[in-house]
């Protein structure tokens, strides 16, 4: 039990309990995943080609789609999943495009002839894992490529699994990928981090994905850069009495229905409303088409807490730090400028997670398992990187040199007085060497 959760002993009871722990979970596919890794870096194509096989059930030859079959998955596209897949795409834009303007460089004379900066330079190669999963996720290759774009990277590649859908590949095409590989699960995470004959290795791998991939993400991390750890899903509603349980029990269920493993839950000041949705839910769940996932995400991860005051209710949501927080109380957005750990915030009962997730703008890649307590979701800065520079003249060395001298001399790193003291007077360089 950590720090956090003690504060809070006393403070709420559970009348729903998740029957499973997501985290502990995932501990069995750590080892599965390392052999991945260790197989597809050593051999490459072939590793990668076996793996497709014995999980997708699919002999791919050619990992690569080429541009007729993009062409043809784009022609194919139905007409208004085409123009709904392009307003979904020029909303993200929009918002990403605004979000880069507020990264801007930065260059300042901190003193008399020290000049220091910053630019704001866009990452080379960037992986998009775009997963195939239950459904056809049109929506997932727009929030990974679009931003990549806007932020100017030069290459954007794109896996999908090699069963997905083949609007999945026009939807990865009409994004703005630039090579598109059949290839999924924790095999093209090692691919895109290591290069194989085919697949180039990239400088960072973005976007969600099951156990498998996101474990993946965890171990190649630092030989690329990874944009978080983001799955399996989350939602978590924070209300008052005000709330209303048809709507909480209908956003939970929509979430749910993500995969068997979505996490949800209800944290709220008022216990009717709290046993008012246990039944809403289990109502609903009656003619849910996607019971069968929803009802087995529900039944091992939902939860519903009460909480005795709104303070509690906030802290408890800190705890928790969900992907997706719903905020249904009487006045939302003085409610919202109170929590601080979330990955996206859906201030009032308007702002369903739904409209993040397809095309509102906002990214729906976004921190799970309590990262939110340091990191925000996937957006446009995170295909950029703040890269330091500074430049002096005579006035800025004789501003910094002697303390830069005299602390390599404190510390007896001889090497850093003399690199420091040369600048200060170059002609004594031998006499410094002498010293």
């Amino acid at each position: 039990m950590t720090s956090r959760l003690e504060a809070l002993k006393g403070k709420f009871t559970q009348i729903k309990r998740p029957s499973r722990d997501a985290v502990s979970d995932t501990a069995p596919v750590e080892k599965t995943v390392k052999e991945i890794i260790a197989n597809v870096r050593t051999r490459g194509d072939a590793a990668v080609r076996d793996y497709s096989l014995a999980f997708d059930k699919a002999d791919v030859t050619n990992f690569e789609i080429t541009e007729e079959e993009k062409q043809k998955a784009v022609a194919d596209l139905d007409p208004q999943t085409r123009e709904d897949t392009e307003f979904a795409i020029a909303n993200v834009r929009r918002f990403a495009e605004a979000q880069l303007k507020t990264i801007l460089p930065l260059e300042i004379e901190s003193l008399p002839g020290l000049h220091l900066g910053h630019r704001v330079i866009p990452i080379e190669i960037v992986g998009c894992y775009v997963p195939g999963g239950r459904y056809s996720l049109l929506s997932a290759p727009i929030m990974t490529l679009v931003p990549a774009k806007v932020a100017g990277c030069d290459q954007v590649i794109a896996c999908l699994p090699p069963n997905a859908h083949p609007a999945m590949i026009a939807g990865c095409q009409i994004a703005g990928a630039d090579r598109i590989f059949r290839v999924g699960g924790a095999q093209a995470i090692a691919a895109m981090a290591y290069g194989t004959e085919t697949i180039p290795a990239v400088d960072k791998i973005v976007g969600p994905g099951n156990a498998f991939v996101n474990e993946a993400k965890r171990q190649v991390f630092g030989q690329v850069g990874i944009d978080q750890l983001a799955g399996p899903s989350e939602i978590f509603i924070v209300a008052d009495e005000t709330g209303n349980a048809a709507t909480i029990a209908t956003d939970l269920l929509a979430q749910a229905e993500h995969d068997v493993r979505t996490r949800v839950g209800l944290v709220t000041t008022d216990r009717k409303l709290a046993e008012d949705v246990l039944e809403e839910v289990e109502r609903q769940l009656e003619d849910l088409p996607t019971a069968p996932v929803a009802g087995a995400a529900w039944k091992d991860y939902g939860e519903i807490t009460v909480v005795e005051d709104e303070d509690t209710m906030i802290a408890y949501s800190d705890y928790i730090a969900t992907e997706h927080l719903q905020v249904h109380t009487r006045n939302p957005q003085a409610t919202a400028m109170k929590l601080r750990n979330y990955g996206s915030l859906f201030i009032g009962e308007l702002a369903s997670v739904v409209y993040s997730d397809k095309c509102c703008g906002t990214n729906h890649t976004l921190p799970t398992m309590a990262a939110g307590r340091y990191t925000g979701g996937l957006w446009v800065g995170s295909y950029v990187k703040i890269a330091t520079h500074q430049w002096l003249d005579e006035r800025g060395v004789a501003a910094v040199a002697p303390a830069a001298v005299r602390q390599s001399a404190s510390e007896k790193l001889e090497g850093h007085r003399r690199a420091a003291a040369l600048r200060l007077s170059p002609s004594n360089w031998p006499q410094l060497v002498e010293s």
